[in-house]
Parts: C-alpha cells; structure tokens; sequence
C-alpha cells in the first residue's frame, strides 16, 4: 500500500514537471522577439548609466532580490557587473526619490497582476524609465501570465529575466552601442569605440532564447526522469516532521539565498487556497549575516543561525547549485549532529554535499550551467510545496 502511494506521488511528480515545459515554451515562442529588442535596449541605458531597479510584494519580492544579485554579481567569469537594486522593501516612494530617465524598472506580482505594482511603474514610466510589468497591462514591456498557477507563472518569469540578463551581455559583446570602458577597458574587452553593424542580431537572439528555453525543456525532462521519486519521498518526509510540530529552516549563497526566502514566503505567505507552513530562511537576515561574516567569517553564516532556531523536529533544507559551498556544508553538517531531517536541492553532480552523504535526502538537478539549474530546482521546489499542502488537505 505505501509503495503504492509512493509510485502515485512520483508519478505525479513527474507529470507536474513535464506539464511546466508546454506552457514555457509556448509562452517564449511567442515573446522572444519582444525580449530580444527589450534587450537591445536595456543595453543602451546600461551603457547611459542607468541602472535596473526591480521591485514586488511578499514572495515576489524575492525575484527582485535575484534580479539584482543576477545582473551585480554575474555568474559567467568575465561579464561585466551592471548595477542592479531591490528596492522591494518600500517600493514607490524609493523610486520616485531615486529614478532616473536612463534607469530600467522592472516590477513582479502575481498572474492577477498587482494595482500597486503597476501604479510604480507607471510613475516610473512617465519619467522617462524603461519600465518591465511582469506581469502587467502596460510598460516598455508588458506581458500576460502565461497560467494562473502562482508557482508554475513565477517559474516562468524567472527564465524571462534570465534570460534578459543572459542577452544583454550578448549586445554588449557585439559592441552594439560602442562604448569606451576608459582605463578600466582590459576589464572589459568586449566594449569597443566602433558601433558595429549588427543587422540581424535580434533575430538572432530571439532564437537564442527559444534555445535556452528549449535547454530548460530537456532538463527538466532529465529531472522527471531521474529525480520524481526522490522528490517525492523528500516530500513525505518533510511532512512527517512538520506533523511532528517542526518547521522547514532554508539556506542558500546569492540566487540559492532569493530560491530559500522564495520557498520559505511560499510556506508562510502561500497562494490562494493554500495553508501556511512555518519556516523561515536563514539568508533572510543581512544583520545576522553580515555580522556573522564579519566577526568570525562567511563559513559560519547559516551555523551560527541554525545552532540558534534549530529543533530536532525540523527540517534544515539547504539550496546549492554547486554541492560544495563551505557554509551550506557545516550547516548540513550541525543540523545532521541535532537530528533534524536534512533535505539539499543541488546541482552539477551534487557536489561534496552528494558525495559526503550529508543530506538525507538529496535532490540533484543534473547539468553545469547555474540559471538552468536554478530554473528546474524552482520547479522541484513548487511541486514539493503542493505536495506538502495535498497532505495538510487529506488528499495524496
């Protein structure tokens, strides 16, 4: 019978996964041209001094958060650092105190859309900023949701912004614009003084997004494939903690860190119909952290945090594109010496964490390209959240 329940749970795993890839794809063959000469223009205000500033409220706050550590801190040796805020945590006065004509403002909400998203970038709009509604009814770019499903919908808008990340570098190594990068210009190679002629190159890219889509598409057909029962046995085990009265701790390093406060806003702030779970996330304290990181050092960030909240009933779940993060590894490592159940949602071929054996349940997105993984382990850790609140319901 618990076999049974078991091969129906990853079944079901395995079909919500699948059944992302249809409405992806449908959603970027149609905007990828729209993307691609948003793209071109982001570019020439990057080069014009403007700066992306992002924006929303409860758990879409944190793709602000991922927007700006995407585009600040870029994941690709050797492409440029472009200035990127969240300004999330007060969002319409910040921007009418600080944007500029040449600025890029971007704003996430819900597939319903937020009035008071939309109303900022409005604002925004009539100071001349290029202004993204994701989703929206007006803007520079605008778009529908794709589904009414608030999890599957903010999947999607994160291989948008991605991807939007991903192809404006690929303007600037075209030397769309021409630009000189001063004494700074060995830093920067890609940026010349001779405006090139790129003709075609928005098609070009248009294509290439629908590629990475296309590549999003075969990974998570791999996960379906390699990791449904995995995550469906994660699943269960997470529920009989959380039955047991404990709570989910979350912990990741830059786009894991926006992925752990997304997963533990989707517990506690879920979608409509849906029951808070307690959790909290660890990368959610910059006080916390930044002292930590400066008084003793960034390895013992999440340590110190969970010695502190940790139970035995709970559950320490830690986000990892690498598998080898020091600080991720030592809490890991603390939470399995204090009995917590510890589930790792990892990358490339699970790293250290996969090797050590250090999480009781491990789930590996199988590929060497951090935004794909990113993108597939949203998509793991959605499913595992429906998963969680079937069981609270009755339902399996």
């Amino acid at each position: 019978m618990l076999a049974q329940a078991g091969t129906q749970l990853a079944s079901y795993v395995e079909g919500a996964l699948l059944d992302r890839n249809r409405l992806c794809e449908e959603f970027f063959a149609r905007e990828a041209p729209r993307l691609a000469s948003a793209c071109q223009e982001m570019s020439d205000r990057f080069l014009e001094g403007g700066r992306l500033l992002a924006f929303g409220r409860g758990s879409y706050a944190t793709d602000a958060q991922h927007v700006s550590v995407e585009f600040v801190h870029p994941v690709i040796v050797g492409k440029r650092a472009l200035p990127a805020l969240d300004v999330s945590i007060l969002f319409a006065p910040w921007l009418q105190a600080i944007v500029q004509p040449s600025d890029i403002v971007m704003g996430f909400g819900p597939p319903e859309g937020d009035p008071g998203v939309q109303a900022a970038l409005d604002a925004a709009a009539a100071r001349k900023a290029m202004t993204f509604a994701l989703p929206g009814s007006r803007g520079s770019y605008a778009c529908k949701a794709a589904t009414r499903d608030a999890f599957v919908h903010q999947e999607i808008i994160e291989i948008l912004y991605h991807t939007l990340w991903e192809t404006v570098h690929v303007f600037f190594e075209h030397r769309e614009l021409g630009q000189d990068a001063g004494a700074a210009g060995f830093l920067y190679p890609f940026l010349g003084h001779a405006r090139q002629q790129t003709g075609g190159l928005a098609a070009e890219v248009a294509a290439s997004i629908r590629m990475k889509v296309a590549e999003d598409t075969k990974l998570r057909e791999q996960t379906a494939r390699e990791q449904s029962a995995q995550i469906a046995a994660t699943a269960v085990a997470i529920r009989d903690r959380l039955a047991r009265g404990g709570k989910i701790i979350l912990f990741g390093n830059g786009g894991s860190a926006t992925d752990a406060n997304d997963w533990a806003l989707d517990c506690v702030l879920p979608p409509d119909g849906y029951q808070p779970i307690p959790a909290v996330s660890l990368s959610l304290e910059p006080a916390n952290i930044t002292a930590l990181a400066n008084d003793i050092g960034s390895e013992v960030i999440f340590l110190r945090q969970l010695i502190a909240h940790a139970r035995p009933e709970d559950v320490a779940i830690a986000i990892s594109t690498s598998g080898g993060s020091k600080n991720i590894i030592m809490a890991l490592e603390e939470a399995r010496k204090r009995d917590l159940l510890t589930v790792a949602l990892l990358g490339y071929d699970g790293g250290e964490i996969l090797r050590r054996g250090i999480a009781d349940f491990p789930v590996v997105v199988r590929s060497d390209y951090i935004p794909r993984i990113q993108e597939v382990q949203a998509s793991v850790y959605h499913i595992i959240r429906e998963l969680l609140e079937a069981d609270r319901d009755g339902q399996d």
